[in-house]
């Protein structure tokens, strides 16, 4: 029964592999500025499968970080298609895609974004208790506990280091049950022993929960640790087949 059961659990993962959970086609971002238009993002067609791991690299301005934001349904295209899971985003109206990302997603930012009036605690009860979760608060203590915080849950940001208020919305995002994490330069703000630390975290957490992961960041040993890279330049996709990780 046990190799009947680690057959099946190595079959489902192979079946996960293969399902989009990102597709974009022909995607394009543009804005008006004193100057006229400016080109963000063009022409730019993407698949991510279910649980992959994908590094989006580029200069800065190149356009990566708004790329993360369409994908999310943060922001909306001039042109082109997004499909995020079963549903095609840039069909939908913002209560729509907020709808959606409460489902499917998690964020992890730079700047932590945590809410100040908050403990730690509540902060990472909220993404499961907006859904109705009755477990929200043995969750969040459990993942509190996984990131080492245990002893911070009825700590206030402001109380907090940088990397423990990183922790906390490391275990916010995994809270939620999101299908897919985007985190936006998550060790940006912190020194490098702390960053190692939480860049362990996300991945080790990641595995765990199978989530699909795109990660904006300048730093290219963080990028190769993901199963696959993508380069923007001046907002074209330069390429996307980049094989890191096995």
């Amino acid at each position: 029964m046990d190799v009947l059961k680690t057959s099946s659990n190595v079959i489902e993962r192979i079946v996960r592999k293969v399902v989009n959970m990102i597709k974009t086609d022909d995607l394009g971002k543009t804005v008006s500025t004193s100057e006229g238009p400016l080109t963000i993002l063009k022409g730019i067609d993407l698949e991510i499968k279910q649980s992959e791991s994908v590094a989006v690299v580029g200069e800065s301005g190149s356009g990566k970080t708004t790329l993360l934001s369409l994908l999310a349904g943060l922001d909306t295209p001039t042109c082109g298609r997004i499909l995020l899971g079963p549903h095609e985003i840039t069909a939908m109206d913002e209560e729509q895609r907020a709808r959606v990302r409460g489902e499917l997603v998690g964020f992890v930012f730079q700047t932590f974004q945590l809410l100040a009036s908050l403990t730690a605690l509540e902060n990472v009860m909220l993404p499961a208790e907006l859904k109705g979760d009755p477990e929200a608060a043995t969750s969040a203590r459990e993942l509190l506990e996984r990131v080492g915080l245990s002893h911070r849950l009825r700590h206030y940001p402001n109380q907090l280091s940088g990397g423990e208020q990183q922790r906390v919305a490391i275990a916010r995002a995994f809270a939620s049950s999101a299908e897919v994490l985007f985190a936006d330069e998550p060790t940006g703000n912190l020194d490098t022993a702390t960053g190692q630390h939480i860049i362990n975290l996300i991945f080790d957490l990641n595995r765990e929960f199978g989530t699909t992961l795109v990660l904006v960041t300048h730093d290219q040993r963080l990028a190769e640790r993901c199963d696959r890279l993508i380069r923007i330049a001046s907002g074209e996709l330069m390429n996307s087949d980049t094989q890191y990780a096995s």
